[in-house]
């Protein structure tokens, strides 16, 4: 199951090495890994995307994350409302005479062209990492000369979307 992990940190030397470091020796495998500075003089938050099976180990995992010396706080929210953004770069190859039918595939997206040259475009797509993965499939077929994406970074809701009680007409 993938995992969402958020870890706040003083910002330092060393630190992003530690915090990897202890998820190399565990064996989690990281999908995703960004980090930036927070509105806090100092302090960073790096936000994880991991694959743990068991649910144990990403206890133990955040537990041992705490320990260390430069965390501050580490949230697993996963299972909470968040927004989750990736930004993603690709480069389609797309002579003149496609660039109409391209376009129409980006416009749904809201991909944004940041460069062109006689024969390739490069557009930019910021959404989930699922609406990405569908721009890239979807534009794959005209050709995909380069491919870049950042990870992706998220955040808890402020409101929070309790599960209401059903009701039913049978009860």
């Amino acid at each position: 199951m993938r995992r969402v992990i958020t870890v706040t940190v003083i910002n330092q030397s060393g630190v992003l090495n530690r915090v990897t470091g202890l998820l190399m020796k565990r064996q989690f495998n990281i999908e995703s890994i960004t980090v930036g500075h927070t509105e806090q003089q100092g302090i960073s938050k790096m936000t994880f995307i991991v694959n743990v099976e068991d649910e144990a180990k990403i206890e133990q995992l955040v537990k041992q994350l705490s320990k260390q010396i430069d965390v501050i706080k580490v949230n697993d929210i996963t299972d909470k409302s968040i927004v989750m953004r990736e930004l993603a770069l690709i480069k389609v190859v797309a002579p003149p005479n496609l660039r109409s039918e391209i376009n129409s595939i980006v416009e749904p997206f809201r991909g944004s062209i940041i460069d062109m040259g006689k024969n390739v475009i490069t557009y930019q797509i910021v959404g989930n990492p699922e609406k990405i993965d569908a721009f890239i499939e979807l534009i794959r077929p005209y050709g995909i000369k380069e491919l870049t994406r950042t990870g992706a970074t998220a955040f808890v809701r402020d409101a929070q979307i309790k599960p209401s009680a059903q009701l039913s007409i049978l009860q």
